[in-house]
């Protein structure tokens, strides 16, 4: 299933860190999750920042599957009716 875009992204409300993250897929489906970076992978961010990774769980999140999903629905959508048009 090849997709027509280079990158998309979304911001969306991760309820893991408490805060915004942007959810950025590419044409392999492959994810990256500004979240992950931030409050998960970061030992300089002081105490606050590390407290709050505690609830990130990486890139197998809802928010992110959610969003990965979504995608997948609508491109599904997308090739199946143009699939149908003679």
């Amino acid at each position: 299933m090849g997709v027509d875009w280079q990158v998309t992204a979304t911001t969306l409300y991760c309820e893991a860190v408490a805060h915004e993250v942007t959810v950025l897929v590419y044409p392999d489906w492959s994810v990256k999750c500004t979240g992950l970076n931030k409050y998960r992978n970061s030992d300089t961010s002081g105490k606050k920042l590390m407290k709050k990774s505690a609830g990130c769980t990486g890139i197998d999140c809802q928010v992110v599957t959610g969003y990965l999903n979504k995608l997948k629905s609508e491109e599904a959508h997308k090739s199946a009716g143009s699939g149908s048009l003679k």
